[in-house]
């Protein structure tokens, strides 16, 4: 079975082609556009600007997905042309996954919209995928699912979300928390642009927290001990800001250990609510997934201090890409119809 899977939530325009095999969810092709340079002039996300992007992408990268995926092996040569890319929409895929929600109103619509007209033109039925969960889903990527063993602990670790799921079975999940305010991604951004670090902040953030060999400054983990899986970054935000006015001088080495306090305070906490909820519900694994998946301390923290397997995406698969969505439609086959899909931007966990 082969999947058209396409992305827009917020400001990458991504589509790919992705089938099923005996040794996982394999990627034929994933081409992806970003208007990242043109958000980080600004420091963040414009959501008119990346709706524009939006249209601007759509249509050329799911034609080279099409092409690259299936188009050129079957031609034996490269090209990029809507007619072959349509002879493959016709007679190769057999349904088209696409993010509806959440995320930016104007984004979703690009993708929403244009998966439902190629379903009614190709005559392909949809599958609806919440972003959130996809995420969790990049670590069924190039890795046999029979590797991975319900039930399992889920971290959702983004720019615009922070959530812990217990994972019964495909379809079959609970919430177990998420943040109250900033997610983990929005803190690093927020603390970053407060250090005019570059956006997005969080590998700079990284990068400079690795250069501290002998931290003597430290930032509170909020909600840390609070025996439940909520979390919450504001207040961090907030105890960077007031150190940072109280500063007569931000020098290089203090904001390294800005960074360095900063990270060690997320991650912490991330760290800890995760390892909390495997005891309490008796996982036998933890899967991570969204763009701070790809931070290097949380990996290595988290798999030395977990007593079962934690499992990470390939970096590439951490930030938002249609690989990802075709990895949840291709295990989650729950079709619609293009009368009935509508993006939602406020798309959270039924």
């Amino acid at each position: 079975m082969h999947i058209l899977a396409i992305e827009s939530s917020c400001d990458e325009t991504s589509a790919a082609i992705v089938k099923k095999t005996s040794h996982g969810i394999d990627v034929l092709s994933t081409v992806t556009a970003t208007s990242l340079s043109l958000h980080a002039a600004t420091g963040g996300i414009i959501p008119e600007s990346a709706a524009r992007m939006q249209v601007k992408y759509i249509m050329p990268v799911i034609i080279e997905a099409l092409n690259e995926g299936i188009g050129n092996r079957k031609q034996g040569k490269e090209i990029t042309s809507w007619k072959t890319a349509r002879e493959v929409l016709k007679n190769d895929i057999d349904a088209i996954a696409v993010t509806y929600g959440p995320g930016l109103i104007g984004s979703l619509l690009v993708g929403v919209e244009t998966a439902k007209t190629l379903s009614y033109i190709f005559k392909k039925p949809l599958i609806p995928v919440n972003h959130l969960l996809a995420h969790i889903y990049a670590n069924y990527i190039n890795r046999k699912e029979s590797e991975i063993k319900f039930p399992y602990i889920g971290l959702i670790v983004s720019g615009g979300h922070t959530d812990l799921l217990l994972f019964k079975n495909h379809g079959d999940y609970k919430w177990l928390g998420g943040t109250r305010d900033d997610a983990a991604g929005e803190a690093f951004d927020k603390i970053g642009r407060l250090l005019n670090l570059t956006y997005p902040a969080g590998p700079e953030i990284e990068q400079r927290a690795s250069l501290v060999n002998n931290p003597d400054l430290k930032f509170k983990s909020p909600l840390m001990g609070s025996h439940d899986f909520d979390f919450s970054f504001s207040g961090l935000k907030t105890e960077v800001s007031r150190f940072v006015q109280k500063q007569e001088v931000v020098d290089t080495n203090l904001k390294n250990k800005i960074c360095h306090a900063t990270q060690k305070a997320i991650i912490d906490v991330l760290v800890g609510k995760t390892l909390e909820a495997s005891t309490k519900y008796n996982a036998t694994m933890i899967l991570v997934g969204g763009g701070v998946s790809a931070n290097g301390k949380l990996r290595d923290q988290l798999s030395s201090a977990s007593s079962i397997p934690v499992l990470f995406p390939d970096a590439k698969y951490t930030t938002d890409n249609a690989a990802m969505i075709g990895a949840y439609g291709l295990l989650n086959q729950q079709t619609t119809s293009w009368e009935l899909l509508s993006a939602n931007p406020e798309l959270y966990f039924a």
